[in-house]
C-alpha cells in the first residue's frame, strides 16, 4: 500500500531559499529590462538615432510623453488583467512584450513605428511592476520582503549600468541597431528562463488548480481572485490605502522633477561644467545599485514606516543643499543623499503593501499607486517648468520639493504598522499544503 513520503524540513527550507533567490533575480532582471532598456535606452542613444533617421527634438519630446502615457495606461491595464488572469501571466507577458518591442525597434526606419514601440515599452515598465507585490507575497517569506523588494526596485540602476557598458561598444562603431537587438534578445532569453521557473513554482496556477494563484509561503492564503479583487477596488474606503496612494503621488511629484532638472540646474544656473554634473549622476547611479537592498534590509528590522521617515529626511537635506549651498562638493553630497533615498522609496512602498495586503487586493492597491505616481510626475514636471518660466530659477522648485518631503514624512507617521490587524487586507488562515508544494517545486 502506497504511503506518503515524509517531507524533510531541511529540504523544504532549501527549496524555499532557492525559489526566493530565483524569483528575486528574475524580477530584478525584468525591472532592469523594462525600465533600463525599454524606458531609458532611447534617451541614451537618441543623438545617434536622430542622425541616422533624421527626426527632430519635437519628435523626441512627443515620443517621451507617449511613453509616460503608456506607463499610465498599462498600470491600469496590468492591474485589471492581474485580477483576472493572474500575476504570473501578466509579469511574463509584459517582459516578453518588452523584449519583442526591443527587437523590433531596429527593424524599421519609421519614427512613427518606433514611437509606438517605445510607447508600448513604457507601458510594460508599469505592467511588469504592478504584479510584483503579489508574486513576492507568494514566494518570499514575510521577514525578507523588504530587502527583496528593495533590491528589485534597484533594477533600474542595473539596467542603466548595462546600457552604459554596451552603448560605447555598439554606438561607438555606428551600430545602434545592434544594441537594440542585443538587449532585446537578452530580455527574451531571461523571459524564457522565468517562464520555466514560474511553472516549477506554480505561479501560473492556484491552490485549487486555477491559474494565477499559487499558495503563499509565509503562512497566508489569498482570498478567491474575484473576492480579493473586489476588496482591492474597495480600498478607497480604507484610510491607510488612501495614504499610500497620496504618498506615491507626492513621490512622483518630488522625485521625478528632482532628477529631470538636476543637470540643467547645476550647469545652467550654478555654473558647473558637464563633467561635474556627469559625476553627480554617476554617483547617483552607482549608489542606486545597492541602496534599495540596503535600506530594504534595514526595513525588515526597524519597520517600513521608520525606513520611509529616514529616506524622507535624507531627501529633505538633499533638496535643501541645492537650495542653500549648491557650491563646491555639496551638490555631490546632495546626489549621494538623493540616491540613498530615491531608490529605496520605490521598494519600501510595495514592501509595505506586500506586508499589509495579499493576493489580488495587493495587486490592485499597488497598481493604483503606479497610476498616482505617474500623475504626480506629470504634475511635478509641469510645476517645475512653470516655476522656472515664472521666476527664471529652478531653485524654487527644490524649495517645493523640500516642503513636500516634510508632508511625506508626516504621512508616513500616519500609516499603521505593516502587518498589524489594522492594516491587514485580503488574508485568510494558512493552508496545510504550502511546505509540501514548495518542497516539490
Amino acid at each position: 500500500m502506497a504511503t506518503d513520503t515524509p517531507v524533510n524540513p531541511k529540504d523544504t527550507d532549501r527549496a524555499r531559499t532557492l525559489a526566493g533567490f530565483a524569483i528575486t533575480v528574475l524580477l530584478t532582471s525584468f525591472v532592469a529590462a523594462t525600465y533600463g532598456f525599454g524606458f531609458y535606452l532611447f534617451a541614451q542613444i537618441v543623438t545617434d538615432m536622430r542622425e541616422d533617421l533624421g527626426f527632430g527634438y519635437t519628435v523626441v519630446g512627443t515620443v517621451t510623453a507617449a511613453g509616460q502615457l503608456g506607463f499610465l495606461l498599462f498600470a491600469l491595464l496590468g492591474t485589471w488583467l492581474s485580477t483576472r488572469v493572474g500575476a504570473g501571466y501578466v509579469t511574463i507577458g509584459s517582459a516578453a512584450l518588452c523584449g519583442l518591442c526591443l527587437v523590433l525597434v531596429p527593424v524599421t526606419d519609421s519614427i512613427v513605428v518606433i514611437g509606438i514601440l517605445l510607447t508600448i515599452m513604457g507601458g510594460t515598465a508599469a505592467s511588469v511592476y504592478v504584479p510584483l507585490v503579489e508574486i513576492v507575497g507568494k514566494v518570499i517569506d514575510y521577514r525578507h520582503r523588504g530587502k527583496v523588494l528593495g533590491l528589485i526596485s534597484s533594477g533600474t540602476s542595473y539596467g542603466v549600468v548595462v546600457n552604459s557598458l554596451l552603448v560605447p561598444a555598439f554606438v561607438g562603431g555606428g551600430n545602434w541597431r545592434g544594441l537594440w537587438y542585443c538587449v532585446g534578445l537578452g530580455t527574451l532569453m531571461t523571459t524564457a528562463v522565468a517562464t520555466f521557473t514560474f511553472l516549477r513554482l506554480g505561479l501560473f496556477r492556484g491552490d485549487d488548480g486555477e491559474p494565477g494563484h499559487a499558495p503563499e509561503q509565509s503562512g497566508e492564503r489569498d482570498e478567491p481572485a474575484a473576492d480579493s479583487a473586489r476588496a482591492g477596488w474597495r480600498m478607497v474606503l480604507v484610510r491607510w490605502v488612501v495614504i499610500v496612494w497620496i504618498i506615491k503621488f507626492l513621490n512622483g511629484f518630488a522625485c521625478m522633477p528632482f532628477q529631470n532638472y538636476l543637470s540643467p540646474y547645476l550647469r545652467e544656473e550654478q555654473g558647473f561644467d558637464i563633467h561635474s554634473a556627469a559625476q553627480v549622476w554617476g554617483v547617483i547611479g552607482f549608489i542606486g545599485m545597492f541602496a534599495g537592498f540596503a535600506v530594504g534590509w534595514l526595513s525588515d528590522r526597524i519597520g517600513v514606516r521608520t525606513s520611509l521617515l529616514l529616506c524622507y529626511a535624507m531627501f529633505f537635506v538633499s533638496a535643501m543643499l541645492l537650495v542653500l549651498a549648491p557650491v563646491h562638493f555639496l551638490p555631490m553630497v546632495s546626489g549621494v543623499l538623493f540616491a540613498l533615498a530615491f531608490y529605496p522609496i520605490y521598494g519600501l512602498v510595495p514592501a509595505y503593501v506586500s506586508k499589509s495586503a495579499s493576493g489580488a487586493a495587493a495587486t490592485v492597491i499597488f497598481g493604483v499607486t503606479n497610476v498616482t505616481q505617474g500623475l504626480g510626475g506629470i504634475v511635478g514636471n509641469y510645476t517645475a517648468g512653470f516655476l522656472k518660466s515664472a521666476t527664471g530659477d529652478f531653485r524654487w522648485y527644490y524649495v517645493v520639493i523640500a516642503a513636500t518631503t516634510v508632508v511625506l514624512g508626516f504621512l508616513a507617521t500616519r500609516l499603521p504598522r505593516e502587518g498589524s490587524p489594522e492594516s491587514a487586507v485580503g488574508k485568510q488562515p494558512p493552508p496545510s499544503r504550502v511546505d509540501k508544494d514548495l518542497a516539490h517545486a
